[in-house]
């Protein structure tokens, strides 16, 4: 297990209990305690915890795992649903990502399309990509073959998305022929939803502004609720999750009408 891998189950056990000790987090990640030690010391340092003596405990604020950190997670489903949602996608499209990190595995499978680099058309782009997320942004615009468009808006920085009022000028005037939204929980009654507000509002407008809407969303996600709803099932057109999905959740899904692709 590598050190984000460590700090991200760290931070999830301290977000659930409060508290961890040395002996138990070794024990539960089968390390060494001078390791875990040296993980405290490292996300104290950058004030995601506290410091106790014999272990840590959560920080006084409240906090979403910031992307870096969830990246570890799940990361062969991601990919496996990133190239599956990418392969939807042909040349001349214009398509919206809002962020996360199944998302930014839709923007890697995309960026390394070799039939989309190859089929670019007279202004030397095979596909227009908008999107709120400053690391994919950052990722795709260095591929000469994707003309990218981003937002405006204020940066959050625990999933590196732009968000607030100054990012819905430009999307308002915008059409995408689709977009792909990573939520935070998708259920057939409760629709897509996000934690944060700020983030479902973009992905609101984003979802309203395009023709077609692909939910890319592991299996954890699914049947699942959370804070801010982004739209509800019968806007959703494509989910794209993992094969470990339950099959009778995602024939819920297929029954409302959602094309379900399980990779």
């Amino acid at each position: 297990m590598d050190r984000y891998a460590r700090w991200t189950a760290l931070l999830e056990v301290l977000a659930e209990s409060g508290r961890i000790s040395v002996e138990d987090a070794a024990d539960r990640l089968d390390v060494s305690q001078a390791t875990i030690r040296r993980d405290f010391d490292q996300l104290a340092q950058q004030q995601m915890i506290t410091r106790t003596r014999g272990g840590a405990v959560a920080s006084a604020v409240s906090y979403d795992l910031p992307l870096r950190y969830k990246s570890a997670k799940r990361a062969p489903e991601k990919q496996r649903i990133g190239s599956a949602a990418a392969a939807l996608v042909t040349p001349g499209m214009v398509v919206g990502i809002n962020g996360g990190t199944t998302t930014t595995e839709v923007a890697r499978a995309l960026a390394t399309r070799p039939d989309l680099a190859a089929g670019t058309t007279g202004d030397g782009t095979a596909l227009t990509i908008v999107t709120n997320a400053l690391n994919i942004a950052n990722e795709l615009i260095v591929r000469p073959h994707v003309k990218l468009v981003v937002t405006g808006g204020v940066v959050r920085p625990q999933s590196y998305e732009l968000i607030g009022p100054l990012a819905t000028g430009i999307l308002r005037d915008l059409m995408l022929d689709v977009a792909f939204l990573g939520v935070d929980a998708v259920d057939v009654a409760l629709g897509a939803a996000a934690h944060n507000e700020g983030e479902a509002a973009i992905n609101q407008l984003m979802a309203a502004r395009a023709r077609r809407i692909v939910i890319v969303a592991d299996s954890s996600k699914l049947g699942q609720h959370a804070f801010a709803r982004i739209c509800p099932i019968d806007r959703v057109h494509t989910l794209v999750t993992d094969s470990t999905a339950n099959e009778e959740l995602t024939h819920k899904f297929s029954t409302a009408g959602v094309e379900v692709i399980r990779v």
